[in-house]
């Protein structure tokens, strides 16, 4: 969406989200089925490409690269602006539902799906249902309807299939912390959808039933936020199957509308997100993210994390964006290496006027993406692309063997699957950090493409005690992972890190048992204790058998007091590596 109201950062949001919780929200909806992204879940907004080179793209970068999905941007009729030099913002004001845009008609549209799932790449549509074309556009659409501000014939819409708020002289939104009229005035002037109303749900369904019908497999629903939740459970209860859905709602000030409503029907936008770890690379102080989780407004699973998306690149929200070169490109990596949210990453046109729309012919046809002239492309980044098979590589494992110098350097594991290095000082780093992976020389997917066993960048190696020798130069970093390995060793034991995530209260520790003799078999009056140095994270490393089967649980122990974690017994199989680990959560 074009204009919005914005959060209010750091710890005002905070003392704000607190706030709201004392005075009370409405509930939020009952949930649908949340439908999942899956196992390969990072999204790339190809924002404003032509569907031509989308289908290209899925082919020949995002396919092999391992990207989940794409996010298109609306694929509506929109209104067409020459006079404003057809700026990007004319897509987000829909005529009608025909699959006609400056990117292509509906059959390059249907190609273009087909395409990208054949190379196993999702597509996620940007869906603009809150509202119509505004009043102050004119012309025929690009589909070549025509309309007026209340009609819209191709529809059909008309004027009682609208919100006229009547309250600010030209219906638009003036207090934003007044939820009715968040929901039934008009964004800077566009005509606002009765989505209460049964027909305007059918007519919305409808599109989207159709989308669906061509293959897509999500949606991103538009100014989520000036919808009541209510009104989208009832349109997302219509659609066929299980779409991804997730929704962009703006966290604002006291009193106004609360992205946590929206968590029970899909996925919501986290723009805490950007400003935490933007702010945190922007001004190299990197230590404060060991706990990001624990700054975001929604959980993991309920958010898309983002650093920048096309509208904080365009209203100075963004901390950083593509014009930050190595400082945009490392904190992009570090949302792929951490394990919170779906990533999201942007892929732009260039601009210098925030209002400009993408390169193009002059009728205002989008012109065919080429990354050397007026496409920034950022997903092609060697940090962003290969950081995309690390994401792959650690999903499901948690951070392990977390490092700081307690400023402008960090270092993390993910289990025993990946381990990154970020360095923001003006100095190289250069020490030996406890990586948690199994022996091997590895290739820096950072500096190097690794493609069959073998590397185009610098290699390194873990030793059989999963400790590795680096040096990483100033406002650079290093990204190790288990797919990319040039080499490997073989040992007769493991040694491998129980590693688990429990609470405790004063006086208990942590034990991990199991059905070997190194596991005590089961007797709780043994077993490994495991360390409370990394607090909530209890870890300990026993020596295994290669190649073994093993079963295993936490238990707490306060003096004689035994308690066991619930649920089936946990188990591994330790293969023939030096080391491994697990990331377990008590249960």
């Amino acid at each position: 969406m074009r204009t919005r109201r914005w959060a209010i950062p750091g710890a005002l949001v905070l003392l704000t989200a607190a706030v709201t919780v004392a005075i009370g929200r409405p509930h939020q909806a009952d949930a649908k089925t949340d439908a999942s992204p899956g196992a390969r879940d990072v999204i790339v907004h190809l924002f404003e490409w032509p569907w031509a080179s989308v289908a290209s793209e899925c082919t020949n970068v995002l396919g092999p690269k391992g990207f989940g999905a794409v996010q298109v941007s609306p694929p509506q009729e929109h209104v067409v602006l020459p006079g404003s030099g057809y700026p990007w913002w004319q897509d987000y004001q829909p005529v009608s539902y025909q699959l006609v845009s400056r990117r292509g008609d509906r059959a390059a549209f249907a190609s273009m799906v087909k395409t990208c799932h054949t190379a196993g790449v999702k597509i996620y549509v940007d869906a603009v249902i809150n509202h119509m074309a505004g009043g102050a556009s004119t012309g025929t659409g690009s589909a070549g309807s025509t309309y007026s501000h209340y009609s819209y014939p191709a529809v059909p819409y008309g004027t009682n299939d609208f919100h006229h708020c009547g309250r600010n002289g030209n219906d638009d939104i003036v207090n934003w912390a007044d939820r009715w009229e968040v929901q039934n005035c008009e964004l800077v002037d566009l005509s606002d959808l009765a989505t209460e109303s049964s027909y305007v749900r059918g007519k919305i369904d409808g599109y989207l039933n159709d989308l669906i019908s061509l293959g897509v497999d999500g949606f991103r629903v538009d100014a989520a936020k000036h919808i009541p939740a209510g009104d989208l459970q009832a349109i997302y209860g219509k659609l066929s199957g299980t779409p991804y859905i997730f929704q962009e709602t703006i966290e604002g000030g006291a009193g106004e509308i609360s992205p946590t409503e929206y968590t029970g029907i899909g996925d919501v936008t986290e723009f805490r997100y950007g400003d935490v770890v933007g702010n945190a690379f922007h001004d190299a102080n990197l230590s404060g993210l060991q706990n990001l989780p624990s700054q975001m407004l929604v959980a993991s699973g309920d958010a898309v994390a983002f650093i920048d998306n096309h509208d904080t690149q365009r209203n100075g929200r963004a901390k950083l964006t593509y014009k930050d070169g190595t400082t945009y490109a490392l904190a992009e990596a570090f949302m792929l290496a951490y394990p919170y949210g779906t990533p999201s990453v942007m892929s732009s046109f260039t601009f210098s006027n925030a209002d400009a729309g993408p390169p193009a012919a002059s009728n205002g046809t989008t012109t065919a993406v080429n990354c050397s002239s007026g496409w920034a492309c950022e997903h092609r980044w060697r940090t962003t692309e290969n950081m995309v098979g690390f994401h792959n590589a650690a999903a499901g494992t948690a951070v392990t063997n977390w490092w700081s110098n307690g400023g402008d350097q960090i270092a993390f594991g993910r289990g025993s699957a990946a381990y990154a290095i970020f360095n923001r000082d003006g100095a190289t780093l250069s020490r030996t950090f406890t990586t948690g992976l199994p022996a091997g020389t590895y290739c820096d997917v950072a500096h190097g493409d690794y493609s069959g066993g073998t590397c185009s960048g610098p290699t390194y190696t873990v030793s059989s005690s999963g400790t590795l020798t680096a040096s990483v130069p100033a406002n650079s970093m290093l990204a190790l992972h288990v797919n990319a390995r040039t080499s490997t060793t073989s040992c007769s034991t493991v040694a491998v890190t129980f590693a688990v995530n429990a609470t405790t209260v004063w006086g208990e520790n942590i034990y991990v048992l199991g059905n070997r003799a190194e596991l005590s078999n089961w007797n709780t009056s043994g077993g490994v204790a495991l360390s409370s140095a990394a607090y909530p994270v209890w870890q300990g490393t026993v020596s295994l058998p290669a190649n073994t089967t093993v079963e295993y649980k936490y238990v707490k122990k306060n003096g004689s007091a035994v308690t066991w974690e619930s649920g089936a017994n946990r188990v591994l199989t330790t293969g023939s590596a030096c080391t491994q680990s697990t990331g377990d959560t008590w249960h």
